[in-house]
């Protein structure tokens, strides 16, 4: 599971649970972004910091890892090398990719883009009653402008009531001095205060 996690909130927590359930996934490896060249000019918080709070929200599954991968890669993160990466430590494996449909709905402007598709199983996280004509029209354009002939086998859609929570709102909340409790781990919450971040 790629992202930000820029915090980690219930909605990522929720999406990789079900997706482990439904795909019958050995484990989820969640890999927080270290320099995403799709956020350029943004603000985001430390990638360590990104880290930590993945680790906190994730500890108590069994089945949630983390991964410094991208964060301890020296250039720009590109989906392509960590998929590449996966493939070189999971030799035997099928690897799925979990992400929101925001994400898929850019991956034309994403670097080798059918290349990734051929390595990897997409899992687009949504909200239920999200209008998924926007994904269609891209599935029709991946086939077309890609050739990629299996793109309904290649990019499932999981409905996800929590995904109604997100990291804009959580980082907003916290700038207007809005509760942010129950929207993410207490132990996350905690430290973005103590640390004062999103504050400005």
């Amino acid at each position: 599971m790629g992202g930000t996690f820029n915090p980690i909130h219930y909605g990522h927590l929720v999406t990789a649970e079900e997706a482990r359930i439904q795909f019958n996934l050995d484990r989820v490896l969640f890999i927080p972004t270290g320099d995403p060249p799709h956020k350029d000019g943004q603000k985001i918080t430390n990638a360590q910091q990104r880290y930590l709070m993945t680790v906190m929200a994730t500890g108590s599954n069994p089945y949630f890892y983390v991964s410094r991968m991208e964060i301890d890669r020296p250039q720009p993160s590109y989906t392509i090398n960590t998929v590449k990466d996966l493939h070189e430590v999971y030799k035997d494996s099928q690897i799925f990719f979990i992400t929101g449909t925001d994400a898929v709905l850019d991956i034309l402007t994403w670097k080798n883009p059918a290349e990734i598709l051929n390595l990897c199983i997409f899992i687009a996280a949504t909200r239920p009653g999200y209008e998924l004509d926007r994904l269609n029209n891209i599935k029709k354009r991946l086939k077309d402008e890609l050739g990629i002939a299996d793109i309904k086998e290649r990019i499932h859609i999981i409905k996800i009531p929590a995904l109604a929570i997100s990291s804009t709102d959580i980082r907003n909340r916290v700038r207007t001095g809005k509760p942010i409790r129950y929207l993410l781990p207490e132990g996350v919450a905690n430290h973005i205060y103590k640390m004062g971040f999103y504050k400005k």
